[in-house]
């Protein structure tokens, strides 16, 4: 949504609350940032396809590879490859169980990598297109899949029934059903309700933070460029408009090259933690 004139544009809180505003089956009625009966379809879109595309170069790289001097795209999968095996053989010890979760942990980060990136794309430029297709200037598109926390948390959740499928899958139901009474303060009985309510929370902690984290490092970079673009609209209403147009272009080529290393960043934190949190399931209190 282009702010044109303070007269026919909208106010900034007008335009940032219709850019925070997902394309749903509600609207702007959701009533929560955690609403279980809405569906944001464009969350749902963009991570099906950015996720469908991290596999598919995945494979591109995999099917191309050569035993000869690799090309600029085969080696710069093939040392992402060795990076996440190498963390995955120092955290996960199970061979077997690496077999899963390494390539898993390698799809997630390019995956989130290629989400987070969404960020930096102009801000205006997808709803604008979007608002031309549909011929309606209030039409809603939000494109930063992670910056919704429904799409965050249900990555987190994903890793949590895996390392929930690894505990039994490791100590056997019955083993993991005594670690759950008996850890981490004893095995004595009357120690059991207070043990299994520690574990109950330490997987809620875990998942949530997992989420969460991911979460809130997109959404808050997600403002900070929506706020820069209301400097660049600005510009043509206010006396110094010729100033907030210089500083939009600064302000938003700065955040750009921060942000490059917060997208790299948080995906290689929820790969670590998928690995670490599974890693946790093969081992005993």
């Amino acid at each position: 949504m282009a702010i044109e004139h303070a007269a026919q544009g909208p106010s900034p809180g007008e335009y940032i609350r219709h850019h925070l505003t997902h394309l749903n089956n509600v609207g702007e009625k959701q009533t929560s940032i955690v609403d279980w009966w809405v569906i944001n379809y464009d969350t749902l879109f963009y991570s099906v396809g950015l996720g469908l595309l991290s596999v598919f170069l995945l494979w591109l790289a995999a099917r191309k590879a050569t035993s000869g001097v690799p090309g600029r795209f085969q080696g710069s999968v093939e040392m992402l490859v060795e990076l996440v095996a190498d963390q995955a053989k120092g955290i996960i010890h199970s061979a077997e169980s690496r077999l899963f979760v390494a390539p898993l942990a390698l799809t997630v980060f390019v995956w989130i990598f290629f989400m987070n990136a969404m960020d930096l794309l102009p801000v205006d430029l997808l709803p604008m297109l979007w608002q031309q297709a549909t011929h309606d200037p209030h039409a809603y598109m939000r494109v930063v899949p992670t910056a919704d926390l429904s799409a965050t948390l249900g990555m987190s959740i994903g890793v949590l029934l895996l390392c929930l499928y690894y505990n039994v899958k490791i100590k056997g139901a019955a083993g993991w059903a005594h670690e759950l009474f008996t850890a981490p303060f004893g095995p004595h009985p009357a120690l059991w309700p207070v043990n299994f309510l520690m574990q109950i929370i330490e997987f809620l902690a875990k998942t949530i933070s997992h989420g969460m984290r991911l979460f809130g490092n997109m959404y808050a970079g997600e403002l900070v460029f929506m706020l820069i673009a209301l400097m660049g609209g600005a510009w043509a209403v206010s006396t110094t408009g010729i100033l907030l147009a210089i500083g939009h272009v600064l302000a938003g080529t700065a955040w750009a090259i921060f942000h490059i290393l917060i997208i790299l960043l948080q995906a290689f934190i929820f790969m670590m933690l998928t690995l670490v949190y599974i890693g946790q399931a093969h081992e005993g209190h």
